[in-house]
Protein backbone atom coordinates (compact mmCIF):
# COMPACT_ATOMS: atom_id res chain seq x y z
CA UNK A 1 0.00 0.00 0.00
CA UNK A 2 0.82 3.07 -0.94
CA UNK A 3 0.43 6.82 0.66
CA UNK A 4 1.14 10.57 0.05
CA UNK A 5 4.31 10.73 -0.19
CA UNK A 6 5.52 12.95 2.41
CA UNK A 7 8.98 13.78 0.70
CA UNK A 8 6.86 15.67 -1.94
CA UNK A 9 4.36 17.31 0.67
CA UNK A 10 7.23 18.66 2.38
CA UNK A 11 9.00 19.67 -0.99
CA UNK A 12 5.90 21.02 -1.65
CA UNK A 13 5.61 23.18 1.60
CA UNK A 14 9.06 24.23 0.93
CA UNK A 15 8.60 25.36 -2.14
CA UNK A 16 5.47 27.43 -1.69
CA UNK A 17 7.24 29.26 1.48
CA UNK A 18 9.84 30.26 -1.28
CA UNK A 19 6.87 31.30 -3.58
CA UNK A 20 5.08 33.12 -1.21
CA UNK A 21 7.87 35.20 0.24
CA UNK A 22 8.96 36.46 -3.50
CA UNK A 23 5.35 37.07 -3.66
CA UNK A 24 5.50 40.12 -0.93
CA UNK A 25 6.26 43.22 -0.82
CA UNK A 26 9.64 44.02 -2.71
CA UNK A 27 12.33 44.14 -0.18
CA UNK A 28 13.99 47.33 -1.62
CA UNK A 29 10.92 49.32 -0.90
CA UNK A 30 11.75 51.77 1.40
CA UNK A 31 10.36 54.25 3.31
CA UNK A 32 10.42 58.76 2.97
CA UNK A 33 14.21 59.73 3.37
CA UNK A 34 15.76 56.33 2.54
CA UNK A 35 14.36 54.74 5.91
CA UNK A 36 14.21 51.14 6.91
CA UNK A 37 10.66 50.31 7.18
CA UNK A 38 10.24 46.41 6.94
CA UNK A 39 8.46 44.40 5.04
CA UNK A 40 4.72 43.88 4.42
CA UNK A 41 2.53 40.55 4.11
CA UNK A 42 -0.64 39.34 4.82
CA UNK A 43 -1.37 37.99 8.20
CA UNK A 44 -2.31 33.98 8.40
CA UNK A 45 -5.72 33.92 10.58
CA UNK A 46 -5.53 30.12 11.92
CA UNK A 47 -8.85 28.36 11.94
CA UNK A 48 -10.33 26.04 14.69
CA UNK A 49 -10.04 22.91 13.81
CA UNK A 50 -13.09 21.12 14.12
CA UNK A 51 -13.48 19.11 17.82
CA UNK A 52 -10.30 21.28 19.15
CA UNK A 53 -10.52 23.93 21.70
CA UNK A 54 -7.30 26.59 22.50
CA UNK A 55 -4.81 25.93 25.26
CA UNK A 56 -3.50 29.16 25.42
CA UNK A 57 0.33 29.63 26.12
CA UNK A 58 0.78 29.98 30.25
CA UNK A 59 2.77 28.32 33.38
CA UNK A 60 2.31 25.73 35.93
CA UNK A 61 4.17 24.05 38.70
CA UNK A 62 4.41 20.87 37.20
CA UNK A 63 4.08 17.41 39.77
CA UNK A 64 2.29 17.08 43.07
CA UNK A 65 4.21 18.95 46.14
CA UNK A 66 3.60 16.89 49.08
CA UNK A 67 4.01 13.19 48.85
CA UNK A 68 1.52 10.97 47.70
CA UNK A 69 -0.42 9.71 50.92
CA UNK A 70 -1.69 6.57 49.29
CA UNK A 71 1.43 5.35 47.75
CA UNK A 72 4.59 7.22 49.44
CA UNK A 73 5.33 8.27 46.13
CA UNK A 74 7.44 11.72 45.51
CA UNK A 75 6.77 13.02 41.88
CA UNK A 76 9.22 15.50 40.88
CA UNK A 77 7.97 19.09 41.16
CA UNK A 78 9.30 22.14 38.27
CA UNK A 79 7.86 25.39 37.39
CA UNK A 80 7.38 25.03 33.62
CA UNK A 81 6.06 27.18 30.76
CA UNK A 82 4.32 26.25 27.73
CA UNK A 83 3.25 27.49 24.47
CA UNK A 84 0.12 27.53 23.29
CA UNK A 85 -1.55 24.38 21.62
CA UNK A 86 -5.22 22.95 20.04
CA UNK A 87 -6.21 19.86 21.84
CA UNK A 88 -9.39 17.74 21.44
CA UNK A 89 -12.09 18.59 23.22
CA UNK A 90 -13.12 14.76 23.77
CA UNK A 91 -10.51 11.37 23.28
CA UNK A 92 -10.51 10.08 20.67
CA UNK A 93 -13.59 7.58 19.78
CA UNK A 94 -14.03 4.71 18.09
CA UNK A 95 -16.37 6.02 15.15
CA UNK A 96 -13.27 8.86 14.30
CA UNK A 97 -10.32 5.66 14.40
CA UNK A 98 -12.62 3.91 11.69
CA UNK A 99 -12.77 6.13 9.64
CA UNK A 100 -8.80 6.27 9.45
CA UNK A 101 -8.85 2.11 9.39
CA UNK A 102 -11.48 2.32 6.62
CA UNK A 103 -9.52 5.11 4.48
CA UNK A 104 -6.62 2.51 4.66
CA UNK A 105 -8.71 -0.40 3.57
CA UNK A 106 -10.41 1.66 1.01
CA UNK A 107 -6.72 3.17 -0.13
CA UNK A 108 -5.53 -0.71 -0.17
CA UNK A 109 -8.58 -1.70 -2.35
CA UNK A 110 -7.74 1.32 -5.00
CA UNK A 111 -4.08 0.47 -4.95
CA UNK A 112 -5.10 -3.49 -6.06
CA UNK A 113 -7.86 -1.85 -8.36
CA UNK A 114 -5.20 -0.11 -10.21
CA UNK A 115 -3.13 -3.39 -10.19
CA UNK A 116 -2.76 -5.37 -13.51
CA UNK A 117 -3.28 -8.57 -11.34
CA UNK A 118 -6.29 -7.09 -10.45
CA UNK A 119 -7.62 -5.38 -13.98
CA UNK A 120 -5.30 -3.00 -14.04
CA UNK A 121 -7.67 0.09 -13.84
CA UNK A 122 -5.23 2.74 -14.43
CA UNK A 123 -8.32 5.25 -13.49
CA UNK A 124 -7.52 4.93 -9.95
CA UNK A 125 -4.40 6.60 -9.62
CA UNK A 126 -3.22 10.12 -10.99
CA UNK A 127 -0.25 10.90 -12.96
CA UNK A 128 -0.73 13.78 -14.28
CA UNK A 129 -0.98 17.74 -13.07
CA UNK A 130 -4.03 19.25 -14.52
CA UNK A 131 -1.14 21.00 -17.27
CA UNK A 132 -0.42 17.43 -18.45
CA UNK A 133 2.86 17.29 -16.80
CA UNK A 134 4.06 14.00 -15.00
CA UNK A 135 4.02 13.45 -11.40
CA UNK A 136 4.63 10.97 -9.00
CA UNK A 137 1.54 8.35 -8.92
CA UNK A 138 -0.80 8.74 -6.38
CA UNK A 139 -4.25 7.68 -5.74
CA UNK A 140 -7.41 9.21 -6.92
CA UNK A 141 -9.86 9.39 -3.88
CA UNK A 142 -12.76 11.06 -6.18
CA UNK A 143 -13.29 7.98 -8.14
CA UNK A 144 -15.74 5.80 -6.54
CA UNK A 145 -15.34 2.29 -5.96
CA UNK A 146 -17.29 -0.28 -7.65
CA UNK A 147 -20.85 -0.85 -7.06
CA UNK A 148 -21.40 -4.16 -9.08
CA UNK A 149 -17.77 -5.00 -9.19
CA UNK A 150 -16.91 -6.97 -11.89
CA UNK A 151 -15.43 -10.61 -11.50
CA UNK A 152 -11.68 -8.93 -11.22
CA UNK A 153 -12.92 -6.28 -8.97
CA UNK A 154 -14.40 -8.68 -6.72
CA UNK A 155 -11.31 -10.52 -6.71
CA UNK A 156 -9.44 -7.34 -5.61
CA UNK A 157 -12.77 -7.08 -2.59
CA UNK A 158 -12.13 -10.50 -1.61
CA UNK A 159 -8.95 -10.44 -1.27
CA UNK A 160 -9.08 -8.36 2.01
CA UNK A 161 -11.53 -10.31 3.47
CA UNK A 162 -10.70 -13.81 5.41
CA UNK A 163 -13.28 -16.25 6.44
CA UNK A 164 -13.77 -17.22 10.03
CA UNK A 165 -13.07 -21.03 10.33
CA UNK A 166 -16.06 -21.66 12.88
CA UNK A 167 -18.93 -19.52 11.36
CA UNK A 168 -18.13 -18.94 8.27
CA UNK A 169 -18.93 -15.37 8.50
CA UNK A 170 -16.54 -13.32 5.50
CA UNK A 171 -14.22 -10.64 7.93
CA UNK A 172 -12.36 -8.36 7.22
CA UNK A 173 -8.35 -9.27 6.98
CA UNK A 174 -7.13 -6.84 9.89
CA UNK A 175 -3.04 -8.31 9.64
CA UNK A 176 -3.29 -6.00 5.88
CA UNK A 177 -4.45 -2.96 7.12
CA UNK A 178 -0.69 -2.06 7.20
CA UNK A 179 -0.11 2.28 6.73
CA UNK A 180 2.87 3.64 5.99
CA UNK A 181 4.19 7.15 6.59
CA UNK A 182 7.32 9.30 6.60
CA UNK A 183 8.44 12.28 8.75
CA UNK A 184 10.73 14.67 8.67
CA UNK A 185 12.82 15.09 11.49
CA UNK A 186 13.43 18.31 11.37
CA UNK A 187 14.55 19.21 14.67
CA UNK A 188 17.78 16.56 14.22
CA UNK A 189 18.28 18.11 11.04
CA UNK A 190 18.47 21.96 12.73
CA UNK A 191 20.87 20.82 14.92
CA UNK A 192 24.81 21.89 14.33
CA UNK A 193 26.76 19.20 14.59
CA UNK A 194 24.50 17.62 11.49
CA UNK A 195 25.39 20.49 9.41
CA UNK A 196 26.52 19.01 5.86
CA UNK A 197 29.12 21.58 5.65
CA UNK A 198 31.99 20.91 8.41
CA UNK A 199 32.92 23.84 9.16
CA UNK A 200 29.24 25.14 10.34
CA UNK A 201 29.73 22.40 13.11
CA UNK A 202 31.56 24.75 15.27
CA UNK A 203 31.53 28.59 15.73
CA UNK A 204 34.45 28.55 18.37
CA UNK A 205 36.90 29.95 15.08
CA UNK A 206 39.65 28.66 17.52
CA UNK A 207 38.59 25.21 16.78
CA UNK A 208 39.82 23.68 13.73
CA UNK A 209 37.30 21.50 11.66
CA UNK A 210 38.45 18.12 10.56
CA UNK A 211 36.74 18.79 6.83
CA UNK A 212 37.00 14.66 6.11
CA UNK A 213 35.10 14.07 9.52
CA UNK A 214 32.55 11.84 9.26
CA UNK A 215 29.03 12.61 11.11
CA UNK A 216 27.11 9.40 11.68
CA UNK A 217 23.20 9.63 11.90
CA UNK A 218 20.28 7.22 12.64
CA UNK A 219 17.27 6.74 10.60
CA UNK A 220 13.98 4.87 11.20
CA UNK A 221 13.31 3.01 8.01
CA UNK A 222 10.53 -0.06 7.86
CA UNK A 223 9.42 -2.71 5.03
CA UNK A 224 6.83 -5.47 3.93
CA UNK A 225 8.76 -8.63 3.89
CA UNK A 226 8.38 -11.89 1.50
CA UNK A 227 6.05 -12.92 4.21
CA UNK A 228 3.74 -10.07 4.57
CA UNK A 229 5.34 -9.13 7.79
CA UNK A 230 6.16 -5.80 8.81
CA UNK A 231 10.24 -5.14 8.95
CA UNK A 232 11.09 -2.20 11.21
CA UNK A 233 15.32 -1.20 11.40
CA UNK A 234 17.04 1.74 12.48
CA UNK A 235 20.02 2.32 10.12
CA UNK A 236 22.88 3.67 11.48
CA UNK A 237 25.15 5.71 8.40
CA UNK A 238 27.40 8.67 7.69
CA UNK A 239 25.39 11.81 7.63
CA UNK A 240 24.95 12.26 2.97
CA UNK A 241 22.34 14.71 2.69
CA UNK A 242 19.30 16.64 4.24
CA UNK A 243 17.23 13.73 3.48
CA UNK A 244 18.66 11.44 5.77
CA UNK A 245 16.35 13.08 7.95
CA UNK A 246 13.65 11.30 6.60
CA UNK A 247 11.84 8.42 8.78
CA UNK A 248 9.79 5.88 7.69
CA UNK A 249 6.94 3.81 9.33
CA UNK A 250 4.97 0.75 9.04
CA UNK A 251 2.14 0.59 11.08
CA UNK A 252 -0.69 -2.14 11.25
CA UNK A 253 -3.42 0.09 12.30
CA UNK A 254 -6.41 -2.63 13.37
CA UNK A 255 -7.21 -2.04 17.46
CA UNK A 256 -6.35 -5.20 19.17
CA UNK A 257 -9.92 -6.13 20.23
CA UNK A 258 -8.56 -8.73 22.55
CA UNK A 259 -7.00 -6.49 25.42
CA UNK A 260 -10.19 -7.45 26.82
CA UNK A 261 -9.26 -10.54 27.84
CA UNK A 262 -5.60 -10.39 27.96
CA UNK A 263 -5.86 -7.40 30.94
CA UNK A 264 -8.36 -9.67 32.89
CA UNK A 265 -7.09 -12.78 32.59
CA UNK A 266 -9.82 -14.37 34.92
CA UNK A 267 -12.76 -12.32 33.41
CA UNK A 268 -15.45 -12.65 31.21
CA UNK A 269 -15.08 -9.83 28.95
CA UNK A 270 -15.83 -11.94 25.66
CA UNK A 271 -18.47 -9.17 25.05
CA UNK A 272 -16.49 -6.61 24.51
CA UNK A 273 -13.77 -8.18 22.80
CA UNK A 274 -16.44 -9.01 20.22
CA UNK A 275 -18.53 -5.59 19.89
CA UNK A 276 -16.63 -2.68 21.55
CA UNK A 277 -14.45 -1.40 18.50
CA UNK A 278 -17.40 -2.99 15.64
CA UNK A 279 -20.38 -2.50 17.01
CA UNK A 280 -22.06 1.07 16.39
CA UNK A 281 -23.47 1.15 19.80
CA UNK A 282 -19.81 1.92 21.05
CA UNK A 283 -19.32 4.38 18.34
CA UNK A 284 -18.76 7.31 20.69
CA UNK A 285 -17.00 5.40 23.21
CA UNK A 286 -13.20 5.97 23.37
CA UNK A 287 -11.03 3.55 21.44
CA UNK A 288 -8.69 1.09 23.37
CA UNK A 289 -6.38 -0.84 22.29
CA UNK A 290 -4.18 1.44 20.35
CA UNK A 291 -0.84 1.12 20.65
CA UNK A 292 1.26 4.85 20.97
CA UNK A 293 2.75 3.47 18.13
CA UNK A 294 -0.64 3.18 16.01
CA UNK A 295 -1.80 6.63 17.96
CA UNK A 296 1.11 8.30 16.38
CA UNK A 297 0.07 6.99 13.17
CA UNK A 298 -3.15 8.45 13.26
CA UNK A 299 -1.72 12.03 13.95
CA UNK A 300 0.12 11.29 10.73
CA UNK A 301 -3.10 10.17 8.58
CA UNK A 302 -5.05 13.04 9.97
CA UNK A 303 -2.41 15.89 9.21
CA UNK A 304 -2.29 14.42 5.49
CA UNK A 305 -6.06 15.06 5.17
CA UNK A 306 -5.60 18.21 7.10
CA UNK A 307 -2.81 19.64 4.56
CA UNK A 308 -4.79 17.98 1.46
CA UNK A 309 -7.59 20.91 1.87
CA UNK A 310 -5.55 23.85 3.10
CA UNK A 311 -3.34 24.68 -0.03
CA UNK A 312 -0.92 27.32 -0.04
CA UNK A 313 -1.59 28.33 3.89
CA UNK A 314 -0.63 24.90 4.71
CA UNK A 315 2.91 25.78 5.27
CA UNK A 316 1.98 27.72 8.64
CA UNK A 317 -0.04 25.30 10.17
CA UNK A 318 1.81 22.36 12.79
CA UNK A 319 0.96 18.94 12.30
CA UNK A 320 -1.55 16.94 14.41
CA UNK A 321 1.02 14.72 17.59
CA UNK A 322 0.48 13.69 21.10
CA UNK A 323 0.23 15.74 23.81
CA UNK A 324 3.78 16.25 25.47
CA UNK A 325 3.50 15.44 29.27
CA UNK A 326 3.39 18.73 30.31
CA UNK A 327 1.13 19.89 27.81
CA UNK A 328 -1.03 17.29 29.49
CA UNK A 329 -0.85 18.32 32.51
CA UNK A 330 -1.18 21.47 31.99
CA UNK A 331 -4.36 21.38 29.82
CA UNK A 332 -5.54 18.89 32.48
CA UNK A 333 -5.12 21.42 35.08
CA UNK A 334 -7.44 24.16 33.35
CA UNK A 335 -6.93 28.24 34.00
CA UNK A 336 -6.45 27.74 38.22
CA UNK A 337 -3.85 24.82 37.57
CA UNK A 338 -6.43 22.43 40.34
CA UNK A 339 -5.47 19.13 41.39
CA UNK A 340 -7.99 17.75 39.41
CA UNK A 341 -9.66 19.14 36.27
CA UNK A 342 -12.36 20.28 38.49
CA UNK A 343 -12.83 22.92 41.02
CA UNK A 344 -12.35 21.55 44.61
CA UNK A 345 -10.67 18.51 45.36
CA UNK A 346 -13.67 15.68 46.16
CA UNK A 347 -14.79 13.70 43.45
CA UNK A 348 -18.19 14.32 43.56
CA UNK A 349 -20.52 17.36 43.73
CA UNK A 350 -23.13 17.95 46.60
CA UNK A 351 -25.48 15.92 45.68
CA UNK A 352 -23.22 12.77 45.09
CA UNK A 353 -22.91 13.10 41.98
CA UNK A 354 -19.27 11.94 40.26
CA UNK A 355 -17.02 14.38 38.22
CA UNK A 356 -15.15 11.07 36.61
CA UNK A 357 -15.34 7.80 34.88
CA UNK A 358 -13.48 5.66 37.78
CA UNK A 359 -12.86 3.07 40.45
CA UNK A 360 -14.69 4.96 43.47
CA UNK A 361 -14.55 1.87 45.49
CA UNK A 362 -12.48 -1.30 45.75
CA UNK A 363 -14.36 -4.21 43.11
CA UNK A 364 -17.31 -1.54 42.61
CA UNK A 365 -16.86 0.02 39.13
CA UNK A 366 -20.62 1.14 38.69
CA UNK A 367 -20.84 3.48 41.48
CA UNK A 368 -20.53 5.92 39.46
CA UNK A 369 -22.76 4.91 36.97
CA UNK A 370 -20.44 2.98 34.45
CA UNK A 371 -18.76 -0.50 34.00
CA UNK A 372 -15.91 -0.22 31.65
CA UNK A 373 -15.97 2.98 29.80
CA UNK A 374 -18.35 5.64 29.39
CA UNK A 375 -19.33 7.70 26.13
CA UNK A 376 -17.10 10.74 25.86
CA UNK A 377 -17.92 14.30 27.31
CA UNK A 378 -20.90 13.41 29.43
CA UNK A 379 -19.05 14.71 32.62
CA UNK A 380 -18.45 18.52 32.44
CA UNK A 381 -15.64 19.63 30.59
CA UNK A 382 -12.83 21.58 32.82
CA UNK A 383 -12.08 25.11 32.46
CA UNK A 384 -10.26 24.83 29.67
CA UNK A 385 -13.45 23.21 27.43
CA UNK A 386 -11.50 19.58 27.78
CA UNK A 387 -13.59 16.60 28.92
CA UNK A 388 -12.62 13.31 30.23
CA UNK A 389 -9.16 14.37 31.81
CA UNK A 390 -9.72 12.35 34.70
CA UNK A 391 -10.40 8.98 34.32
CA UNK A 392 -12.70 7.13 31.42
CA UNK A 393 -9.31 6.00 29.74
CA UNK A 394 -5.78 7.02 30.64
CA UNK A 395 -3.98 8.54 27.73
CA UNK A 396 -0.70 8.15 25.95
CA UNK A 397 1.77 11.06 25.53
CA UNK A 398 4.90 11.35 23.21
CA UNK A 399 7.42 11.84 26.74
CA UNK A 400 9.05 8.52 27.42
CA UNK A 401 9.10 7.88 30.63
CA UNK A 402 11.85 8.19 33.37
CA UNK A 403 11.52 8.72 37.12
CA UNK A 404 13.15 11.77 37.29
CA UNK A 405 10.19 13.35 35.18
CA UNK A 406 10.12 17.07 34.51
CA UNK A 407 13.43 17.17 36.45
CA UNK A 408 15.23 15.79 33.46
CA UNK A 409 13.37 18.32 31.14
CA UNK A 410 13.59 21.79 30.21
CA UNK A 411 11.46 24.87 31.91
CA UNK A 412 10.13 25.93 28.50
CA UNK A 413 8.05 23.70 26.70
CA UNK A 414 9.39 20.39 28.11
CA UNK A 415 9.86 17.40 26.69
CA UNK A 416 11.75 13.89 26.64
CA UNK A 417 11.92 12.20 23.05
CA UNK A 418 13.83 8.73 22.47
CA UNK A 419 13.00 6.92 19.00
CA UNK A 420 13.49 3.93 20.53
CA UNK A 421 15.57 1.23 18.07
CA UNK A 422 14.04 -2.12 17.35
CA UNK A 423 17.43 -3.76 19.46
CA UNK A 424 16.70 -1.28 22.18
CA UNK A 425 16.47 -2.85 25.57
CA UNK A 426 12.76 -2.83 26.43
CA UNK A 427 12.50 -0.37 29.34
CA UNK A 428 13.50 2.26 27.14
CA UNK A 429 10.64 1.90 25.24
CA UNK A 430 8.56 3.20 28.13
CA UNK A 431 6.18 6.23 26.87
CA UNK A 432 4.23 8.40 29.66
CA UNK A 433 0.66 7.90 30.06
CA UNK A 434 -1.55 10.15 32.09
CA UNK A 435 -5.35 10.59 33.30
CA UNK A 436 -6.08 7.45 35.21
CA UNK A 437 -9.15 5.39 33.68
CA UNK A 438 -12.28 3.72 34.04
CA UNK A 439 -10.63 0.88 36.56
CA UNK A 440 -8.20 3.00 38.46
CA UNK A 441 -8.82 4.50 42.16
CA UNK A 442 -8.93 8.61 42.74
CA UNK A 443 -5.87 8.46 43.52
CA UNK A 444 -4.97 7.57 40.24
CA UNK A 445 -6.72 9.97 38.38
CA UNK A 446 -4.97 13.25 39.55
CA UNK A 447 -4.15 15.57 37.12
CA UNK A 448 0.02 15.33 38.36
CA UNK A 449 -0.52 11.81 38.69
CA UNK A 450 2.44 9.96 36.31
CA UNK A 451 2.37 6.76 34.99
CA UNK A 452 3.48 4.56 31.85
CA UNK A 453 3.09 1.96 29.35
CA UNK A 454 5.86 -0.02 26.91
CA UNK A 455 4.60 1.59 23.36
CA UNK A 456 3.88 -1.58 21.70
CA UNK A 457 1.65 -2.67 24.30
CA UNK A 458 -2.48 -2.13 23.59
CA UNK A 459 -4.62 -1.72 26.86
CA UNK A 460 -8.35 -1.61 27.42
CA UNK A 461 -7.95 1.35 29.52
CA UNK A 462 -5.71 3.22 27.63
CA UNK A 463 -7.18 5.98 24.31
CA UNK A 464 -5.50 8.97 23.47
CA UNK A 465 -6.66 12.43 21.61
CA UNK A 466 -4.34 14.55 19.65
CA UNK A 467 -2.56 18.41 20.02
CA UNK A 468 -1.61 21.14 17.34
CA UNK A 469 0.73 23.55 18.19
CA UNK A 470 -0.73 27.14 17.57
CA UNK A 471 0.45 28.51 14.26
CA UNK A 472 0.46 32.34 15.66
CA UNK A 473 0.45 32.00 19.55
CA UNK A 474 2.67 34.76 19.34
CA UNK A 475 -0.40 36.75 19.74
CA UNK A 476 -2.02 35.16 23.03
CA UNK A 477 -2.01 36.56 25.61
CA UNK A 478 -2.71 35.14 29.03
CA UNK A 479 -1.80 35.17 32.67
CA UNK A 480 0.04 32.56 34.39
CA UNK A 481 -1.26 29.94 36.17
CA UNK A 482 -0.50 29.37 40.05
Amino acid sequence: MKTRNSIIALCAILTVTLTGCLGSKSATTSGRGGEVVGVSGRSFKEPAPFGMTMVKRGFLKMGIDQKDSLWGKETPVKEISVDGFWMDETEVTNSKYKQFVFWVRDSILRERLADPAYGGDESYKITEDKNGDPVTPHLDWKKSLPRKPNEDEQRAFESLYVTNPVTGEKMLDASQLNYRYEIYDYTTAALRRNRLIPEERNLNTDVVVDPNEVVMISKDTAYIDDEGRIVRETINRPLSGPWDFLNTYIVNVYPDTTCWVNDFRNSDNEMYLRNYFSNPAYNDYPVVGVTWEQANAFCNWRTEYLLKGLGPEARYVQRYRLPTEAEWEYAARGKDGTEFPWENESVKNGDGCFYANFKPDKGNYTKDGNLITSKVGIYSSNTNGLFDMAGNVAEWTSTIYTEAGVDAMNDLNPQLEYKAAKEDPYKLKKKSVRGGSWKDPESYIRSAWRSWEYQNQPRSYIGFRCVRSIATSSSIKQKGKK
